[in-house]
């Protein structure tokens, strides 16, 4: 049990994927501090607002181009558009560090560099996120999607450290020449990995047709629809803590320390607790069951968040966040794997690419509604509000549509409505594929 969060990486498939996966993420983490450090240092009095906008470029891709990135995952050979995907990646990459290395970067082209980076990675990452359970077999999908979890947040904690030493020499080049080069881990991965044979589309339905088709499966979906549901509520107000960091380490920055010092404490803080969070998560589930962990998780959240916003002081903060990293990535990996394990093969690239919609549009909401609330009523009133809300939303679900909770619970069965929407899950590739 103890080495359950470790299973999936006896799948060979699975262990290339995700080793090459975590080599281009440091460089990604990598790229996203210098390139938020250049455009800061070529803007002046600017420079925030810059700073600012060439960060959301990077993200806002994913809110709004996630289904058309869900309706080709569906339609083409997974391994190879990411493949496609990968490579523009690294053309992009490419580009900004030959344009840093000429000294022609204007922050123009940053953004722009930025942007047409993050809709590459937007329009692929749902053929990776559908690909996942043929890649595991499928008692350890939990383990691999926390597996996941956990390498996104290990580039998080290790990627910036590793920028900040670089870049005391000031060579951004070298910086996103290195994430370029991070990606060709992938492109050998992708095309080392073997996998069952695509399913074959029927009809000639438009882009718009087929993703409008995905929206209706996830809707016909219970487990999917309350998944993307409670997805949604939790981004709406629990995951706002995660932009508004800043505003919470001024709250501990007496006693001499800095802003960036306590908030990077903070920011690597949570990082910790998600990977111990992600890799604590199976054996937890093989003990007590994964629909009973997802709801604790649920439940634990808003309570860790109030914690975190009445910490006296940046000894408590610590510790805290370090449980609100570990107890919010329990429910981000839960409910990802609902989706997972409940989405119709031939329609869950487009419902896992809702599923990102609904975190990638109404967390900056969220983050923005929250950010503006702190404003005028303080960091701690807001975070504390938005976290007793979530668990009042939680209390009222239970009692009133408890089905909200037990749709999180495992299939035994694809019947009924998903039946209409596509084929028979294949055989997911196990053992060593």
């Amino acid at each position: 049990m103890a080495l359950a969060s470790l299973r999936p990486l006896r799948s060979r498939n699975f262990a290339l994927i995700w080793s090459a996966g975590l080599v281009s993420n440091l460089g990604s983490w990598m790229q996203t501090v210098a390139l938020g450090v250049l455009v800061y240092t070529h803007t002046g009095s600017a420079g925030a607002g810059w700073a600012g906008l060439v960060a959301a470029a990077g993200f806002v891709p994913i809110g709004l181009l996630a289904p058309v990135g869900g309706a080709l995952a569906d339609r083409l050979d997974r391994r190879r558009w990411l493949i496609l995907t990968t490579l523009a990646e690294t053309t992009f990459a490419a580009v900004l560090a030959v344009l840093a290395g000429l000294h022609h970067d204007p922050p123009w082209a940053l953004v722009v560099l930025s942007f047409l980076g993050g809709a590459s990675g937007a329009i692929g990452f749902p053929a990776y996120q559908a690909m996942v359970p043929d890649l595991v077999p499928t008692e350890d999908l939990l383990g691999a999607v926390s597996l996941s979890s956990a390498q996104y947040n290990l580039g998080r904690v290790i990627g910036p450290a590793v920028a900040g030493l670089l870049l005391l020499s000031q060579n951004y080049a070298f910086v996103f020449g290195i994430n370029a080069l991070s990606f060709g881990a992938v492109l050998v991965a992708l095309l080392l990995v073997r996998l069952p044979r695509p399913v074959p589309v029927s009809g000639h339905l438009s882009m718009a047709q087929r993703i409008l088709e995905g929206a209706r499966a996830a809707q016909a979906e219970p487990g999917c629809r309350s998944a993307i549901g409670w997805i949604a509520v939790v981004a709406l107000l629990a995951s706002p803590f995660i932009a508004l960091v800043p505003a919470m380490a001024r709250q501990f920055t007496g006693s001499g320390r800095s802003l960036a010092v306590v908030t990077a404490l903070l920011i690597t803080a949570q990082g910790v607790g998600a990977v111990a969070g992600a890799l604590a998560l199976p054996g937890l589930a093989l003990r007590f069951g994964r629909s009973t962990m997802l709801r604790a998780a649920l439940f634990a959240v808003p309570v860790l968040l109030c914690g975190y916003a009445l910490a006296p002081n940046l000894a408590f903060a610590i510790p805290a966040f370090v449980a609100v990293g570990a107890g919010y990535i329990c429910v981000l990996s839960g409910l990802n794997t609902v989706v997972q394990l409940r989405a119709p093969v031939a329609a869950r690239g487009r419902i896992l690419s809702i599923y990102m919609m609904a975190l990638g549009l109404v967390y900056p909401i969220g983050a923005v509604v929250q950010g503006r609330l702190a404003n005028t009523h303080g960091i701690r009133a807001v975070t504390l509000a938005g976290a007793v809300v979530l668990f009042a939303v939680l209390v009222l679900a239970a009692v009133v549509r408890p089905a909200a909770f037990t749709n999180l619970a495992d299939p035994t069965a694809i019947d009924g409505p998903i039946a209409e929407v596509g084929t028979p899950d294949p055989a997911p590739a196990g053992g060593n594929g």
